[in-house]
């Protein structure tokens, strides 16, 4: 069928971490934007929703940090990293961060995005469509100037200012705009499972062994989100061997929760996350730019993938208004937004890749000095909340220089190691 053509300021494709909240901000500050997402509406399936402390102020800006819904909600402090059979490494206490935002905050699936979601519904100048995908750029010359897409059997050209690729690690705003990317799949992923505690949680754990992970995060309503790496494309693999086997390769790997462990009872409380990175020599266009996964996506050791998609959308949300101002919609002008993230982004996906390195091996040597390292971080306040604000999302450099790493290791005494006040 013909389509119609519709003028909007702002295009964004895909309603996800990065682009509803993009949407969101923009929206509060009356720029007129339209969303498009192939997906037929919210998201539903099971995945961990972690806020670290510079999501939750993302949110707060937003002013929906407050409006989360308490039963829905779990404040954790304290993390716990420990060896296969229990042994504690070291602990990670948010609550040595400056307030208000000196914790992590767990939430049950989609929570967070949903409040999302509602705020844009809320906004007269934001127009979300479901079911509607990308088919092409318009330009003229060289400049982006709006898109086609498919909504239902009609074709609709989007006319506008700047169009925003926030579809994720395939992006396929990313491919139009010809802007190549290096997508390294990583050979691990992640079984989650959410379950009925029996026992009270409180605190996280995060277990490391040879080529094991499994991550134990409290959430409301007393239950516990697991984390359990596997082989990437063994899901089915795990499934086949039965739920009595999972179990006991979790009891294995902790003992003491056994109990929780055995309330696995259907594969329906399960799904698998894959992981990957991606890597692209620019962000931006004239006249359309990339945000989160389609820019930068990270391995989740980094515990800050959604989060730097939400840091994006509200670096991109500063700029636009200036843009539209100026009618300026270059890309020299859209690079700003790429500068001031792409320092701390680079070193977040330098340091995951570090971190599947050392937590995902199977080799004795390097399972070695990963241990010694959480050992000397626990007795080493400085380098341990170095660590901490890089988790957080609150630091732009890497944690650690040359020496940081050797002190680390264990080689060298750090004749600091109790002073974090410089840190703060």
């Amino acid at each position: 069928m013909a389509g119609t053509m519709i003028d909007t300021d702002i295009a964004v494709v895909g309603a996800g971490g990065g682009g509803a909240v993009l949407a969101l901000a923009l929206a509060q500050k009356g720029i007129k934007t339209l969303i498009i997402e192939q997906a037929s509406g919210p998201p539903q399936g099971l995945r961990g929703e972690i806020l670290q402390p510079n999501g939750q102020h993302v949110l707060d800006r937003l002013g929906l940090l407050s409006k989360l819904p308490a039963d829905s909600t779990r404040t954790v402090r304290k993390f716990h990293f420990c060896r296969v059979g229990g042994e504690r490494l070291c602990t990670v206490d948010y609550g040595e961060l400056p307030a208000p935002y000196n914790r992590a905050v767990v939430t049950l699936p989609n929570v967070a995005h949903h409040a999302i979601l509602d705020g844009i519904q809320a906004e007269p100048s934001v127009t979300l469509w479901y079911g509607t995908s990308f088919l092409r750029l318009i330009r003229e010359g060289t400049q982006v100037t709006g898109l086609v897409a498919k909504r239902g059997d009609e074709e609709v050209t989007i006319r506008a200012k700047v169009v925003v690729g926030a579809d994720g690690a395939f992006s396929k705003v990313r491919e139009a705009l010809q802007i190549p990317a290096d997508l390294h799949l990583y050979p691990q992923g992640y079984l989650i499972a959410i379950l009925d505690s029996p026992l009270p949680v409180t605190e996280a754990k995060y277990f490391v062994g040879k080529k094991t992970i499994l991550g134990l995060f409290p959430a409301a309503g007393d239950k516990v989100y697991c984390f359990y790496m596997i082989p990437t494309g063994t899901y089915d693999k795990v499934k086949a061997q039965g739920l009595p086997a999972l179990q006991q390769a979790w009891t294995v790997i902790d003992p003491a929760l056994k109990p929780l462990f055995q309330r696995l009872s259907d594969w329906g409380q399960t799904a698998f996350m894959p992981t990957g990175r991606v890597r692209t020599p620019t962000w931006v266009a004239d006249g359309a730019l990339l945000i989160g996964d389609a820019a930068h996506a990270m391995n989740p050791h980094a515990s800050q993938g959604r989060m730097q998609a939400m840091v994006d959308a509200m670096t991109v949300a500063d700029l636009l208004p200036e843009c539209l101002a100026e009618q300026d919609f270059s890309a020299a002008t859209l690079k700003r937004y790429e500068l001031a993230r792409r320092p701390q982004v680079t070193m977040l996906q330098r340091l995951a890749d570090e971190q599947v390195l050392f937590w995902n091996t199977a080799n004795p040597v390097l399972g070695f000095l990963r241990d010694r390292v959480f050992r000397t971080l626990d007795r080493n306040p400085r380098l341990r909340y170095r660590v901490l604000t890089t988790t957080a999302g609150r630091r732009e450099t890497a944690p650690f220089s040359m020496i940081d790493r050797i002190m680390a290791a264990g080689f060298l005494p750090d004749p600091c190691a109790s002073n974090i006040t410089a840190e703060r």
